[in-house]
């Protein structure tokens, strides 16, 4: 299936909305919940990189492998994508995965000898997504899958140190307590009074 111009526009500004709300899920701690079921939904990991023009701090949500040791992601829009082109100006990132936050080198790896391998792992790892690309990495035959995805690249992330501190994964996980706080002083007054006309 190829998908038109328009068509691929379409694709990724709706990927550009579901990217942000991803992005504050993650910034809640809800990055595990994200990653709950992977079959459907897909697996996730935000990457954190800066602009190559900008110097701005960027965060990109995308679906990914884990393969031996290392990560695999992909760049679905090729050399279009922004964060891609980020990541080859400078590939010292972030990577914040539901089990932790890292410091990580990106590398792309898109013609490695056993590319169509890592790049079914990655669309496996893409849920609900790799239908609406037209890509199916379980029945495809290499053949066909190769020349869906012959402007995909794949990136490699080798995390290099445990990360810690204020600006990662959860950040904004104090809005919960605060709620449940605000939600507390609310009832146990309606609770007393409720229980005084008894």
């Amino acid at each position: 299936m190829t998908i038109s111009p328009q068509t691929e526009q379409r694709l990724r500004q709706g990927f550009r909305y579901l990217n942000k709300f991803m992005l504050t899920l993650w910034r809640l701690g809800l990055g595990y919940w994200l990653n709950v079921c992977p079959k459907v939904f897909g697996r996730y990991l935000v990457i954190t990189h800066t602009g190559r023009k900008s110097g701005l701090v960027h965060h990109t949500p995308v679906n990914y492998a884990m393969i031996g040791t290392d990560l695999y992601v992909t760049a679905g829009f090729g050399n279009a994508s922004d964060w891609y082109r980020n990541l080859l100006a400078d590939p010292f990132v972030e990577v914040w995965l539901k089990e932790g936050w890292y410091d990580a080198v990106a590398e792309d790896v898109s013609d490695v000898a056993d590319r169509l391998y890592i790049l079914r792992q990655v669309i496996i790892g893409s849920g609900f997504v790799a239908p609406l690309l037209g890509l199916d990495p379980y029945k495809q035959d290499d053949a066909t899958f190769d020349e869906l995805t012959r402007d995909y690249r794949i990136i490699r992330l080798r995390c290099t140190a445990a990360r810690t501190g204020p600006g990662g994964p959860g950040e904004l996980s104090y809005i919960w307590h605060l709620t449940s706080l605000v939600l507390l002083v609310a009832l146990v007054p309606a609770l007393f009074l409720r229980r005084r006309r008894k």
